[in-house]
């Protein structure tokens, strides 16, 4: 399954997601799937893969294991952050409506075939 074809299923399955994103160690864009504006999501992923790599960070201080992913809830929706590997981070934008269960179900099934994939 190529990285394309995760995205894009990501996206279709879950109810209410504007788009996903995957993005390097340096918060750069490698690939999304979006019902918006590409330049809003790769803007947002951008930020939030810098949020990830500071908490992977402060994970090593804490002795808590590893940081597999993250949800930030807003007044505009819900931003659903994860770790594929060191150097790779996968975000999606969902809207406030959007169940955050099914969405975070769908993410992590996500993030598993694209370890399997890169």
């Amino acid at each position: 399954m190529s990285l394309e074809t995760i995205l894009k299923d990501l996206v279709e399955r879950v109810p209410q997601a504007v788009g996903a994103i995957l993005v390097d160690w340096e918060g750069e864009a490698v690939m999304e799937q979006c019902h918006c504006d590409p330049y809003d999501l790769r803007v947002m992923a951008a930020h939030k893969g810098i949020i990830l790599a500071h908490l992977k960070g402060m994970q090593s201080a804490a002795q808590v294991g590893a940081v597999q992913d993250v949800v930030v809830t807003s007044t505009g929706g819900h931003l659903i952050i994860g770790s594929i590997d060191q150097d790779y981070s996968l975000v999606m934008n969902i809207e406030r409506t959007c169940p955050v269960a099914q969405a975070l179900h769908q993410f992590r099934q996500a993030v598993g075939r694209l370890k399997r994939e890169m």
